[in-house]
């Protein structure tokens, strides 16, 4: 028995998840009846081929999207019950995402970019916090660049120092190297590791990199919407192996 089941309870879980869009043959959701748990204090990858459901997978977990049917729990809150004033809170308080993207404003410095969410939410931003959520990330000393002037790695990292400030229980990462080079890369998903070995907080990681995914403690393999598979303790090795059934 894995020893991550043994010690980690679920920090989020998915209960009979099914969930279409508008167009989607109804015979054929996006997500079809998954149960899935991530467990606390650990980093799960998900993969899969593309138009499998992962990005559909975190937006329903993370409360971004309702599913049609079923239940998602954070902790002991079922986020199917709650009214948008409420997962609103939830995801200020308690959710962090990190996106391909990046999502920094070009118009703001790296610490008005991290400062922004805590602003927005009409609280106090103390400079001293902003200034340690750029050093936990290698950018102090960038603090005063906008984005324009950040390689791609640095902005990914930027947006991680962002999510840190809302001091998340559970950060979600959709494709977070997707757009960098592969030693930004690494650089990333070490920042990603160091939220659970240091800061013990939960991480789920879309990713289509198998060397990237094994920096998790397992990885889920969703196919055609429905878990098809995971393996824990993973290698690029073991990881590659498990997607060539799918892309063959």
């Amino acid at each position: 028995m894995s020893l991550l089941t043994d010690i980690h309870l679920p920090a989020v879980q998915l209960v009979s998840v099914t969930k279409g869009y508008p167009g989607a043959p109804a015979d054929a959701p996006v997500l079809n009846d998954v149960t899935l748990g991530f467990p606390e204090r650990a980093m799960t990858a998900v993969m899969g081929p593309s138009g499998s459901g992962k990005t559909t997978l975190l937006h329903c977990a993370a409360g971004l999207d309702r599913p049609d049917s079923g239940r998602v729990y954070l902790g002991d809150t079922d986020l199917t019950e709650c009214d948008e004033d409420a997962m609103t809170q939830l995801r200020r308080g308690r959710i962090g995402f990190v996106f391909q993207q990046f999502n920094l404003l070009p118009m703001l410095t790296a610490y008005e970019n991290v400062a922004l969410p805590l602003r927005l939410r009409g609280l106090r931003v103390g400079g001293s916090a902003v200034r340690e959520a750029l050093r936990r990330v290698g950018l102090e000393d960038r603090a005063d660049h906008l984005p324009a002037q950040l390689s791609g790695g640095q902005q990914q990292r930027v947006a991680i120092a962002r999510t840190l400030m809302g001091e998340p229980e559970i950060v979600y990462a959709d494709e977070p190297t997707g757009s960098l080079d592969r030693a930004s890369g690494r650089q990333v998903m070490r920042l990603l590791r160091d939220l659970v070995d240091v800061e013990g907080r939960t991480v789920v990681v879309v990713t289509h990199d198998p060397v990237a995914a094994a920096v998790a403690d397992r990885v889920v393999f969703l196919v055609d919407g429905g878990i098809r598979g995971m393996v824990e303790e993973p290698t690029p090795e073991k990881v590659a192996a498990r997607l060539s059934t799918w892309e063959a």
